[in-house]
């Protein structure tokens, strides 16, 4: 055998031990609440949607805004769902976030046990109950109430609970009567009280369905999406992967709902299959990058400005924050 053959048959030996790519990443760690914009991220574990990136991606589900600032702090997680706010506040902060995109424009909603409440312009007078403290949904809320031009005396009186299980065991038990609760725990509200035969709630309205009446210039409220954590926000190939691998998974999500269901009570079984089901059906998860829904953002982030600076961390973020 020539040395020309013996070399190429070396050579072949060696190609076919190598590994078929070399992924530039040992894991990559997504993470989310308990609520739809998690979902696709769910699907993307299910189907190993980065694995040109990396052979290992995994999940972590996280309990509070609060929480999530500590892992990202620490570096625990590379990519998260978050309320639109929080990596605009984190930008203005000095830490290099970005904002790859917004997939949730409606997800919160009223339930009442009134048949007469058909609107939050119907909660004069009324308690209602409010799981929400300091984050977006809570700055959302007090602004709608503020557009609705209660008598002076007839504002609601809102009683902020402890959570959202805080709140659905006050409804379930009748000591509330109305309550704005984020998806999935809307629908988990209304399985869990039509299974304990308790008298009928209603899902009211949708808290986007009233902000378009009362601020129809502002129609759109991109409210949550996907975040990429400062130590990999300068690999723009990685951030534009996970951009469109998650909107591919949140069109999927949305076309098949009883799948997704099934699949995210999987990973997070103590939400039944039903609730998913609904919370998915009555969510608009649409997914768009953050940069080309530039005009929306700022919007709102002006609007939560003037209510709460401290929301967004005082000034509209800068351009390099609005990706992927």
């Amino acid at each position: 055998m020539s040395a020309k053959a013996l070399t190429s048959i070396v050579f072949c030996v060696a190609a076919a031990t190598l590994p078929a790519h070399a992924a530039p990443y040992e894991k990559l760690t997504l993470a989310g609440p308990t609520a739809v914009v998690t979902f696709p991220l769910l699907h993307m574990v299910e189907t190993q949607a980065l694995s040109q990136y990396t052979d290992k991606l995994e999940f972590r589900l996280w309990q509070s805004p609060d929480q999530l600032r500590v892992l990202l702090a620490k570096k625990d997680i590379d990519f998260s769902a978050a309320p639109s706010n929080l990596p605009a506040l984190m930008a203005n902060r000095g830490d290099p976030v970005r904002l790859l995109n917004i997939s949730v424009w409606g997800i919160l909603w009223l339930v009442s046990r009134d048949p007469t409440v058909q609107n939050f312009s119907d909660l004069a007078g009324k308690e209602l109950l409010v799981p929400f403290q300091r984050d977006l949904p809570a700055v959302l809320l007090d602004t709608l109430l503020d557009a609705q031009s209660f008598a002076p005396d007839q504002a609601p009186s809102l009683r902020r609970t402890r959570d959202s299980q805080d709140a659905i065991a006050l409804m379930l038990t009748g000591q509330g009567q109305h309550v704005l609760l984020v998806e999935p725990t809307a629908s988990l509200l209304l399985s869990r009280n039509e299974q304990q035969g308790g008298t009928p709630l209603y899902r009211v309205q949708s808290l986007e369905a009233a902000w378009k009446k009362s601020f129809p210039a502002e129609a759109e409220l991109p409210q949550a999406g996907i975040m990429v954590n400062s130590h990999l926000a300068g690999d723009l190939g990685l951030s534009r992967a996970v951009e469109q691998a998650y909107a591919h998974s949140a069109a999927w999500c949305s076309g098949n709902a009883l799948e997704c269901a099934k699949l995210v009570h999987r990973h997070i079984p103590h939400l039944p299959v039903p609730a998913i089901e609904s919370a998915i059906k009555v969510t608009r998860l649409d997914s768009r990058p953050a940069n080309s829904i530039r005009p929306q953002l700022e919007a709102l982030y002006q609007m939560l400005g003037k209510q709460n600076p401290q929301a967004i961390g005082g000034r509209l973020p800068d351009a390099g924050f609005y990706g992927p």
